[in-house]
């Protein structure tokens, strides 16, 4: 099986993904996909000069894969910036050209020629600031431009013994799965209900399956409030939403534990005996999971028709420019795609 094709977009121009793109193709030795770039093609070719890249950006024809790839050589479907992009200073001009790339990249995975598409990381506030004030992420983009209700943000780490081999010794690959996403902590308990719990854990569970493999899979859940709300004396969401909608999925057969207080659920004990954990919030589990592998992690959207994952960090507008931003995460994200596409695939930073 030859190896997927992947949409790799420029994420905010300003920031250290479009030096992340250059790297990577340039510095790595065998790809374990067919990458191409979507974005300014004089945009990668400037911010690999900066860096100190030696690498050839090809323009193509939107949707034309070339007829073979090799190090050191990264195709772009181009995108126009619309307006001249410094590493590190942010312009409301430029948002709609972070949009747009995501729109391309989008079309290609619906109607061909990619088999899923790689994001590097985008600045929120300076795409609200721009006019677009409902924008909240990409996973809430990725949700409506895909037309479906409900999508699944999770992270996931293939080697959280990297460098911590005593405090995460027994675990497996760590995925951490969020019941909410981009809230203020004042609104989570509002939005997190019986019917919202289940339609995350079924789209979490389908998707272990769908993409990973994982036949049966194991979700450890978290509870809202400290201790698991303590039989209600810390708060009643466990009593009242939490426990009956697990409940409900146990008797459809879905294998669920919880919810367990979320201060403890991270240990060995109880990771080593699962498949993923969904956590409430967004700093509940993802605090967690970037301490045990940060920028070896990958940003995983379940639910949708089509594979998107992407880095696990930000735009570092200080480190944009510098050459010193480093490809793990950016790495990670193109593996983690390739494994969900199916296709068995090795690495080489």
């Amino acid at each position: 099986m030859s190896s997927p094709v992947l949409a790799l977009t420029t994420g905010e121009p300003a920031g250290i993904g479009p030096e992340l793109l250059v790297k990577l193709v340039a510095d790595t030795v065998s790809l374990p996909a067919r990458l191409v770039a979507v974005g300014d093609p004089d945009l990668l070719a400037e911010r690999a000069r900066m860096v100190g890249v030696d690498i050839d950006v090809r323009t193509l024809d939107k949707g034309r894969v070339p007829e073979s790839f090799s190090p050191g050589v990264l195709p772009v479907w181009p995108v126009t910036l619309r307006a001249p992009s410094r590493p590190g200073c942010l312009t409301v001009d430029n948002a709609a050209y972070v949009i747009e790339t995501l729109d391309v990249a989008v079309s290609t995975c619906l109607h061909g020629p990619a088999d899923g598409m790689v994001t590097a990381p985008l600045h929120k506030g300076i795409i609200i600031d721009a006019g677009l004030s409902g924008f909240t992420g990409h996973t809430e983009y990725l949700r409506d431009a895909c037309g479906v209700e409900g999508v699944v943000m999770m992270l996931a780490t293939q080697d959280p013994l990297h460098a911590r081999q005593v405090a995460w010794q027994g675990t497996r690959s760590l995925r951490v799965a969020l019941a909410t996403t981009h809230l203020p902590l004042r609104d989570v308990a509002d939005a997190i209900t019986g019917e919202s719990l289940e339609n995350v854990v079924h789209i979490l569970h389908t998707d272990l399956q769908r993409h990973f493999g994982i036949e049966s899979p194991h979700i450890l859940v978290c509870g809202l409030n400290p201790h698991a709300g303590e039989d209600g004396h810390l708060g009643r969401e466990e009593l009242e939403v939490i426990i009956p909608a697990l409940d409900h999925l146990r008797d459809q057969g879905l294998h669920v534990t919880g919810p367990l207080p979320a201060d403890t659920l991270f240990t060995p004990r109880h990771l080593a005996r699962a498949d993923a954990v969904l956590a409430m919030y967004h700093d509940q589990g993802l605090a967690v999971l970037k301490y045990a592998g940060f920028g070896r992690g990958a940003n995983i959207t379940l639910g949708l028709p089509i594979i998107r994952t992407s880095v696990d960090h930000g735009t570092a507008l200080d480190l944009a420019g510098t050459g010193r931003a480093e490809t793990g995460s950016l790495s990670e994200a193109v593996s983690m795609a390739c494994l969900m596409a199916g296709h068995a695939f090795q690495t080489h930073d």
